[in-house]
């Protein structure tokens, strides 16, 4: 009979989950959640709550005249979340119904009934306002079905059938309700932790957002950056894989006759890489404005970013210097994809493509070597990063620079605008909706004369 009372019991107790799901889903979960209840909330609480204490008993196994049921449950999750005054009006409406059944232990079971919301309620202020965990959670349960048992001996009579009935229904009946507290306690610690998760997530999607506000106000953006100088036409994009990346690139005048330029890519992603490459970057163009040619500007980077590199990060990063008079191009490769000359017949050049040079920022006291090319009026310079011979489709096969130096082909003699959207918009085509794996910066500088 024990066994019968138990598993009919814990299938009364499986409605808790039906009635956590309500919860969810209605106004008042982010209200429990965040113990902001107002009035309506709680009356909310003391509705679901009182009638699934009517529920407990509909649900109840008949013993000796009396019924095991988990009653005394909805009042306890009332007062557990609302306090006293909600788990004394859910108890209360449980209570009337089970006095309205009769039998010799209606008023003892009413009694507990109402006792056991106002138990769990004061048990609330006592934690200010906080829902327990599991484990408390049932104790508390147990020492009110408990007390439910002592008064169930106290108050009905005959004593002895009072007795033989506790000996019967006190296992399943204490088993149950324990049982359906912790499952409603378990439910609402994972609930309170997702809550928590989804809000440290929201911070760090917004601090996130941040960053990578902070991090594109850092690259110039406003094309034609230089509309008073009619000697060249330059343009760039750049679109970190994640909300922040190591790509950049930038460009300055040195002094009035020679601009430089330049584009990298740092080892890694995400914040760590952001953080490198503004470093990097800053430091490259402290460098490049006391006028010393590009080998020297990656020398002194270099030294600078190894001497306190604890992550042993690194970057590629091509430097060239344009004058604009004679259209020279003095330049220095760390590690860097090779940049493409284009003319307007479309000829394209790989600049250097058998010595890119050692990266920076790895290994301090490292030398770079400076080279020279002239650019005749029409002719582009074409940078880019690994992002863009590397994007891959769905199937994990790369864009590859055969690709590139194709699109290139077919764009020559089109506004460089146009020709680095074409790029852009034909890595986009061929990856046809995978994730994009790396950052991709594209800069492409021509010489007018």
């Amino acid at each position: 009979m024990v066994i019968d009372t138990l598993v009919g019991l814990i299938r009364t107790v499986s409605v808790v989950a039906v009635v956590v799901y309500i919860l969810t889903r209605s106004r008042m979960y982010s209200a429990v959640i965040e113990n902001r209840m107002t009035r309506r909330h709680k009356a909310g609480i003391i509705v679901l709550f009182g009638l699934f204490s009517i529920y407990g008993t509909v649900g109840g196994v008949e013993i000796l005249g009396a019924i095991a049921n988990i009653r005394d449950l909805g009042p306890v999750i009332a007062g557990l979340v609302a306090g006293p005054l909600a788990g004394f009006l859910a108890g209360l409406i449980g209570a009337a119904y089970r006095y309205s059944q009769g039998g010799f232990t209606a008023v003892s079971c009413s009694l507990s009934t109402l006792l056991a919301g106002v138990l769990a309620g004061l048990f609330y202020r006592i934690r200010k306002n906080e829902f327990p965990g599991v484990q408390t959670a049932m104790i508390l349960m147990a020492g009110i079905e408990l007390l439910h048992m002592g008064l169930t001996l106290l108050i009905p009579r005959p004593f002895d059938k009072a007795l033989q009935l506790v000996k019967t229904i006190i296992i399943p009946m204490v088993g149950a309700n324990v049982m359906g507290i912790g499952l409603f306690a378990f439910m609402m610690q994972n609930l309170r932790h997702e809550r928590a998760v989804e809000s440290t997530r929201n911070m760090i999607k917004g601090e996130l957002k941040a960053a990578r506000e902070i991090q594109m106000g850092i690259l110039p953006k406003i094309f034609p950056p230089f509309p008073d100088r009619p000697e060249f036409d330059l343009y760039a994009v750049i679109e970190p894989a994640r909300e922040v990346g190591g790509d950049f690139y930038d460009f300055f005048f040195t002094d009035k006759d020679h601009l430089c330029f330049i584009i990298g890519d740092v080892s890694g992603k995400g914040v760590p890489a952001s953080l490198f490459m503004a470093v990097t970057k800053t430091l490259i163009k402290a460098r490049a404005l006391t006028g010393a040619p590009p080998d020297q500007i990656l020398g002194a980077v270099n030294d600078e970013l190894s001497q306190d590199n604890p992550s042993a990060m690194f970057a590629t990063v091509f430097c060239g210097i344009l004058n604009i008079r004679t259209g020279d191009v003095y330049y220095a490769n760390g590690g860097h994809n090779p940049p493409y000359i284009v003319t307007p017949d479309g000829r394209i050049t790989p600049l250097a493509a058998t010595d890119p040079g050692p990266i920076v920022g790895a290994l301090d006291g490292i030398t770079y070597r400076c080279d020279k090319v002239r650019l005749r009026p029409g002719d582009s310079i074409f940078l880019y990063t690994d992002g863009v011979s590397e994007a891959m489709d769905r199937s994990e096969s790369f864009f590859t620079t055969s690709r590139l130096e194709e699109g290139l082909v077919s764009l020559a003699g089109k506004p460089i605008r146009e020709t680095i959207r074409g790029i852009a918009e034909g890595v986009t085509v061929f990856c046809d909706g995978a994730e994009q794996s790396d950052d991709i910066t594209l800069l492409m500088l021509r010489y007018c004369g």
